[in-house]
C-alpha cells in the first residue's frame, strides 16, 4: 500500500507581483566573438600608442626647457667671466698696485709713509675734507697749509 504524499495547500490569495519576472533564459549571453576581441585589442594598442606619444612629447618639452635654462645659465656665466676679467685687469694695473702698496707702507722712492697714531684726537669740524666745509666755500686757509699742519703739526 502506498502512502500518499502530503501536499502544501495553495494560498488563498496570490502574492502581489513586484514587476515582470525576468526569465534568465531570455537574457542574451555575453560572448566573445572574434570581432569584439580584435576591437578591444585595437583600442588597447591605440591607447598605448597615444600614451607613448604623449610621454615622448613631454620628454621633448622637458629637454627643450632644460636647454633654455642652460643657455640662460651660460649667458650669466659669460657675464660673470667678463666682469671677473675686468676686475683682473683692474688689479693688474700698475696704478692700482701702487695704491694698494701704499696701504702697506710701500710707495714710490720719494714718498714718505705716515700713519696717524692710535690715540690721535679727532679732526676739527672745519678740517679740510670734512662735511662742515662745503665744496666751493671760501677756505680759511690754503689747502696746502692745512695738509702741512696735519702732517707736520702747527708751526709756531
Amino acid at each position: 500500500m502506498a502512502i500518499p504524499r502530503p501536499t502544501t495547500p495553495q494560498p488563498s490569495q496570490p502574492e502581489p507581483r513586484q514587476g515582470p519576472l525576468l526569465d534568465p533564459a531570455t537574457l542574451p549571453m555575453p560572448s566573445l566573438s572574434r570581432r569584439r576581441v580584435v576591437t578591444v585589442a585595437g583600442v588597447l594598442v591605440a591607447a598605448l600608442l597615444a600614451l607613448s606619444f604623449a610621454r615622448q612629447v613631454g620628454d621633448a618639452t622637458a629637454a627643450s626647457n632644460r636647454a633654455n635654462d642652460l643657455r640662460a645659465g651660460n649667458a650669466a656665466l659669460q657675464d660673470e667671466v667678463a666682469r671677473l676679467q675686468a676686475d683682473l685687469n683692474h688689479v693688474q694695473d700698475p696704478r692700482f698696485i701702487l695704491l694698494a702698496g701704499r696701504s702697506f707702507g710701500l710707495g714710490g722712492p720719494h714718498e714718505i709713509p705716515f700713519a696717524l697714531a692710535a690715540g690721535a684726537p679727532p679732526l676739527a669740524a672745519d678740517a679740510p675734507g670734512s662735511a662742515a666745509v662745503r665744496l666751493g666755500a671760501p677756505a680759511k686757509q690754503r689747502p696746502i697749509d692745512a695738509w702741512l699742519e696735519v702732517l707736520f703739526g702747527g708751526g709756531a
